[in-house]
């Protein structure tokens, strides 16, 4: 490993296998990583039982705790912790995805209808299935976002596609689909409109470690994408031409990316629900605390996406004690004052510069 400088300046480090990261990046990620640590410290503290830290640490040296102790740490919060951080990852991992497809800042799951697509799947499947198992709710999310990435690859083209023709036709389907979930929850049985709009705002309730089994293999397996991905999203960066001119195999990378987004978006709606804004925040904010392209800006996303829903899950069960807040709600509140607050500082950074 030795230290060099990139093109715009800034430090960098280069190691032998060709692998290299800019110094700056690495202190983003290694802050945002104790970051999360402490945050997750911080909730675990966070509910009408008193508990914390210091008894889930008493459980590894053989302490005995209550039986209301141990269910709010083991059973509750630690589960929503954990699962709150892999949907806030998953969600951020694939808006920044699609933002690098589209060369659109404001592209995300819903913005392409992905979400969509995966809620109305589910939504039918609970109106056929009521008690449907997990594992089909799950299938039935990712058929759902397939079939909706499926339908924007051929009505734009396939990989001869634009991103802005992307863009636009997603548009297009995520209003008819926005517009279809509405008129289902408008003609179900009240007890089913209820049951579906509470999932429809964002929910870490049903969070358990049988969840997070689920969901752990795609954690680590949305690492080995990131490997893959990162590789090829600074050509997309540039524009489609610019890629193929740079040897990017665009027919065949672009829909692989667009899967890849999919699944991830896919498994963060059947886990707690659609989190909408969350793919535009996440990157934005990321960006901000430290500019990064590749492989370093999908993993500086996911870990601001994850920060940003535990965070949001704090404040739920904190401030609104035995209120059932929403998380979108919640997560709204924290982070649309954070993506005001970095656009502000980014402008006026480019004010300073000039």
């Amino acid at each position: 490993m030795r230290r060099g400088t990139a093109t715009d300046g800034l430090g960098i480090l280069r190691f032998k296998n060709g692998f290299q990261i800019k110094i700056s990046n690495l202190v983003a990620g290694l802050g945002l990583a104790v970051a999360a640590v402490l945050l997750a410290v911080y909730s675990l503290q966070i509910g009408l039982t008193k508990t914390g830290i210091s008894d889930f640490l008493a459980i590894f040296v053989g302490a005995e705790l209550s039986d209301a102790k141990l269910y709010a740490l083991i059973d509750v919060r630690l589960p929503r912790i954990l699962v709150g951080f892999m949907v806030g990852w998953a969600v951020a991992l694939s808006g920044a995805v699609l933002q690098s497809l589209a060369r659109n800042p404001l592209a995300d799951p819903g913005l392409f209808g992905f979400s969509q697509g995966s809620m109305i799947m589910i939504m039918l499947l609970l109106i056929v299935v009521p008690l449907a198992p997990k594992s089909l709710v799950a299938l039935a999310a990712v058929a759902g976002g397939f079939c909706v990435a499926g339908l924007l690859l051929w009505l734009v083209g396939g990989g001869r596609s634009s991103g802005l023709a992307i863009v636009l036709m997603g548009i297009a389907v995520e209003t008819v689909l926005s517009s279809f979930g509405t008129l289902l929850i408008l003609y179900l049985p009240p007890e089913t409109s209820l049951a579906l709009s509470e999932w429809l705002a964002g929910s870490l309730f049903q969070a358990n470690w049988s969840l997070i089994a689920a969901f752990l293999p795609l954690f680590f397996l949305s690492l080995a994408g990131i490997l893959i991905a990162g590789r090829a999203l600074p050509a997309y960066d540039l524009g489609n031409e610019m890629a193929m001119a740079l040897g990017e195999p665009v027919a065949r990378s672009q829909p692989m990316l667009l899967l890849f987004a999919v699944v991830l978006s896919a498994a963060a709606v059947t886990a707690v629900g659609p989190l909408m804004f969350l793919g535009i925040l996440a990157p934005h904010i990321a960006a901000f605390l430290s500019p990064a392209t590749g492989r370093a800006r999908l993993v500086l996303s996911g870990l601001t996406g994850g920060i940003l829903v535990v965070a949001a899950d704090t404040l739920t069960r904190g401030v609104a004690v035995g209120l059932p807040m929403p998380l979108g709600l919640s997560l709204t509140i924290i982070g649309v004052p954070l993506f005001i607050i970095a656009l502000r500082l980014q402008a006026l950074r480019k004010f300073q510069s000039h």
